[in-house]
């Protein structure tokens, strides 16, 4: 696998990331509909192209198969292709981030507990939860830090 810093981002990687978030999303975010998961897509172009740090993992072929942004020491989204989960890749990205970006925070939502979990692992602990996302629905968040 190769970890590569996205400087550029063209309309072609912007639409393979939102292939990813959307595979992603739909097989860990089970408490979103169909229409809720395509009302969240119209946002994700906006956030790719403004996260101040975007990370790509490629598979030996190329391929996209996970990333991340960082902002601020904040891990703002990370995201893997399911048929690519548990082999090591978000672990591989966030351990990047917390190397070269020093992340010491983040978000997850509370009805994605095997992420909450994922992060648990990683050394992050839940600090502070909150009702609603930070787009006002009510799916509760949870933030966490790094010890």
């Amino acid at each position: 696998m190769r970890i590569v810093e996205m400087k550029e981002r063209n309309s072609e990687l912007i639409e393979n990331l939102l292939d990813v978030w959307e595979n992603s999303v739909k097989a860990t975010h089970l408490f979103l509909s169909d229409d809720e998961i395509n009302n969240i897509r119209q946002y994700v172009p906006q956030a790719l192209k403004g996260v101040p740090v975007l990370v790509i993992a490629e598979n030996e072929n190329g391929n996209l198969v996970g990333f991340m942004g960082i902002a601020d020491k904040m891990l703002e989204m990370l995201f893997i292709l399911n048929e690519c989960r548990g082999q090591g890749i978000g672990k591989q990205l966030l351990q990047y981030g917390i190397e070269n970006y020093l992340i010491n925070e983040l978000a997850v939502n509370e009805q994605n507990p095997l992420a909450k979990g994922f992060y648990e692992h990683l050394g992050f602990e839940v600090y502070k939860r909150t009702e609603t996302d930070e787009q006002g629905n009510p799916y509760p968040l949870l933030y966490m830090k790094r010890n």
